[in-house]
């Protein structure tokens, strides 16, 4: 790899201004790739292997993260606070948060013009993204298989007033053209979306790298997980891209900012409800099925939107739940421990 200054890695004046007569002689680096035991970072140094201190996880750190290294003794010192942060709830049935990517400018929610595209996902992905901070742009690929691509864009458009969306051959020789806007030198870019739409493709335009790709089932449009793990790579731009799996699912994660803010229009009616705990079902004096009534507001997005609020306060039950357990347990842990320290001193 060639040599990189912090400002071709992103470093910004934000950055700057976090770091403290105290951080002398730290080497600032921007994680790659995080494993259970190992954190590799790049810096203006070159590549850096490091490990956390005493017990913290590695499962603190994120790709895209930036830290201040102890680069003679590879370990990390502290981390910086992050410009965004992107993460999901966890694949299954438990209530763990799974960080996606930090401080990305921009989100690229790759689906296509086939099968594929799905309202009530993108919504999730639009959430996600507003919640993190970053700008969401909508890759609509295989616009050439398409009859009518600039219908999906206006459909994806319609979602919500922060999105933007391109339809786009993902195969064509200007692909990484297109979305140059998006990862050119000191952004990061973003990849999500389910397996099969076209994301190796997209960032193997974006990167010059010659990553294989799957092939899709025509029976349903979905394809076969190809990238396995998220790390940084420079695009041929300057700017940086962060591919992820294939998500076959999207549960959001503390998501009520970014719930109301995709579905702002359902959003400003609630606050017009006669009652301020209508559930906006049957209740009378509902803004909010008024406007379904007079055609004014479409009611599956109505669906949708209670949905994902309901989804959001179930996690957000749960995990307060988990939390006081949590402490009740450390609270009970410590009151064994003295009073086995005072066992013993008796003795």
């Amino acid at each position: 790899m060639t040599t990189l200054t912090l400002a071709d890695l992103g470093w910004s004046p934000r950055h700057s201004a976090q770091l403290t007569d105290e951080d002398a002689g730290a080497t600032p680096a921007r994680v790659n790739k995080v494993s259970r035991s190992r954190i590799t970072a790049l810096s203006a140094e070159g590549p850096l292997r490091l490990i956390t201190q005493g017990e913290e996880s590695t499962g603190n750190y994120v790709t895209g993260d930036w830290v201040l290294a102890d680069a003679a003794q590879g370990i990390v010192l502290r981390r910086l606070e992050r410009d965004t942060l992107l993460t999901r709830r966890a694949a299954g049935s438990g209530l763990d948060t799974q960080l996606i990517a930090a401080n990305v400018d921009t989100l690229g929610i790759v689906t296509s013009c086939n099968a594929d595209f799905n309202i009530a996902r993108l919504e999730r992905y639009l959430a996600m993204a507003a919640s993190a901070g970053c700008v969401p742009l909508i890759i609509l690929t295989k616009s050439d298989t398409a009859e009518d691509p600039r219908d999906y864009e206006r459909r994806a458009e319609a979602l919500s007033p922060l999105a933007s969306a391109i339809a786009m051959n993902a195969k064509a020789e200007d692909a990484a053209e297109v979305l140059k806007p998006w990862a050119d030198n000191g952004q990061t870019f973003a990849l999500v979306g389910s397996s099969g739409v076209g994301k190796t493709t997209l960032a193997n335009a974006l990167t010059g790298a010659e990553d294989a790709t799957a092939g899709v089932r025509e029976d349903d449009a979905k394809g076969r997980h190809t990238t396995t793990s998220r790390g940084l790579a420079q695009t041929i731009f300057g700017g940086w891209l962060i591919d992820t799996p294939g998500m076959r699912a999207l549960r959001l994660n503390d998501a009520a900012d970014g719930i109301g803010a995709v579905f702002a229009d359902v959003e400003a009616l609630t606050e017009q409800c006669k009652f301020r705990d209508c559930a906006h079902e049957t209740e009378p004096g509902c803004a909010v099925q008024a406007a379904v009534a007079a055609g004014t507001l479409d009611a599956d997005r109505v669906k949708r939107f209670l949905k994902l609020v309901r989804e959001d306060e179930i996690n957000q039950e749960a995990s307060h739940e988990r939390r006081a357990r949590e402490r009740d347990f450390k609270k009970m842990t410590k009151t064994v421990i003295a009073a086995s320290k005072r066992k013993r001193g008796k003795k």
